[in-house]
């Protein structure tokens, strides 16, 4: 009785087992793909240039460049109508059509007279033509173009020595 027990437990533990082996699914030809799209180009079309000015000897202050390309000061900064005048750094993507971008822009640039005398720019913002409003994340058309102008602000420290400044800073898009 005792041997039958156990093959009887054998049997039913076999059956089991093989109940289990039948409970599994496959599934054939489950799809994959990918999606390869255009990278983006970024081309400078015009250069940041923050206009002619002087400043107070005992004032410092600022020039505020618009992405729209006007000027405002603050403190002792007085502005000028004379050449060179303000240009807004400008840029053309190109990329995917219909896709948004983001627009990476440094948090300071410095830029350098010829005796080491420096200014900075900071408080960089672009305006995407495609936005038209001030963000750093703007659409490509139909076509996949879109364009972009830049400004800052300068500070001017009091008695800052006259000279033509300058420096370079970098401007990144990236699929948003």
């Amino acid at each position: 009785m005792k041997k039958t027990i156990i093959i009887l437990s054998a049997v039913v533990l076999m059956a089991g087992i093989t109940n289990i082996t039948f409970a599994q699914s496959t599934v054939t030809g489950t799809t994959a793909g990918a999606k390869i799209i255009v990278p983006l180009t970024l081309t400078q079309t015009s250069v940041l240039h923050m206009g002619t000015m002087s400043v107070l000897a005992a004032t410092p202050g600022t020039c505020i460049l618009s992405t729209t390309n006007t000027r405002t000061t603050t403190g002792g900064v007085q502005l000028s109508t004379m050449a060179p005048l303000s240009t807004n750094a400008a840029y053309h993507v190109v990329g995917e059509p219909l896709y948004d971008y983001a627009i990476v822009l440094p948090a300071t640039i410095i830029v350098t007279a010829g005796g080491g005398e420096t200014m900075t720019i900071n408080t960089l913002v672009a305006r995407p033509v495609s936005k038209a409003v001030d963000g750093l994340i703007g659409s490509l058309s139909g076509t996949g173009t879109d364009d972009f102008s830049v400004g800052g602000t300068l500070h001017v420290s009091a008695a800052q020595v006259a000279g033509a400044y300058a420096g370079t800073f970098d401007v990144t898009v990236n699929y948003n």
